[in-house]
């Protein structure tokens, strides 16, 4: 069983990562973040590589590319035992992701204030943070990836007792990455099922 070396933490509900973050510095785990989650846990004292010095390209398009890159998600799928797939990490200098704990934008709060635009709602469909959770999740042999802060205390009790979760965990986590993903793709096609794009003009300039 391999340890778990690097955790990438973007979060929406920060509530409880500060204490998460600074157990997995403790254990020797590198942190990797975005934005205000690095912001956040670098107020609490913690060392945080951004994701843009991993990937070593900015944040972009007003913040809509920022884990979009091969070296976050190549660091997720790979499979750590297919010799074939470290070799290509090892060519192009992949490094593992073993921990993901993201959360998405929050959609169906933004949809419930009556004033919201559809450009408002547009811009709050959260597209990284699915992609990594679906990733990892995928992976989830190799990945652990946490959606709820309810679970920050079992993932650090496996991680204290052998550097890493159990298989078990690991699927447990992997299946409520698809339901929350399930929840909110559906959440968004309704939403947009009650918006007629002819008589809502609610782009700028339209």
């Amino acid at each position: 069983m391999h340890k778990i070396e690097r955790a990438l933490i973007s979060l929406t509900d920060k509530s409880g990562i500060e204490v998460f973050a600074s157990e997995l510095v403790k254990l020797g785990i590198d942190l990797l973040s975005t934005g205000g989650t690095a912001k956040k846990l670098r107020d609490a004292g913690l060392t945080v590589m951004d994701v843009s010095e991993f990937t070593g390209f900015p944040e972009m398009l007003d913040g809509r590319v920022k884990t979009l890159h091969p070296k976050v998600h190549g660091g997720i799928l790979n499979q750590r035992a297919n010799s074939d797939h470290q070799q290509q990490c090892a060519a192009y200098g992949l490094c593992n992701i073993d921990l993901i704990a993201v959360n998405l934008y929050a959609f169906e709060k933004t949809v419930a204030d009556p004033n919201c635009s559809l450009a408002d709602a547009i811009e709050n469909i959260d597209i990284g943070g699915p992609t990594m959770l679906r990733a990892a999740a995928k992976n989830f042999h190799d990945v652990t990836v946490i959606v709820d802060p309810s679970d920050y205390p079992l993932v650090l009790q496996e991680i204290k007792a052998t550097g890493n979760t159990t298989l078990k965990t690991r699927f447990y986590l992997m299946k409520k990455v698809f339901a929350l993903t399930s929840v909110y793709d559906t959440a968004i096609s309704r939403w947009l099922e009650k918006v007629d794009i002819q008589t809502n003009n609610y782009f700028e300039g339209e």
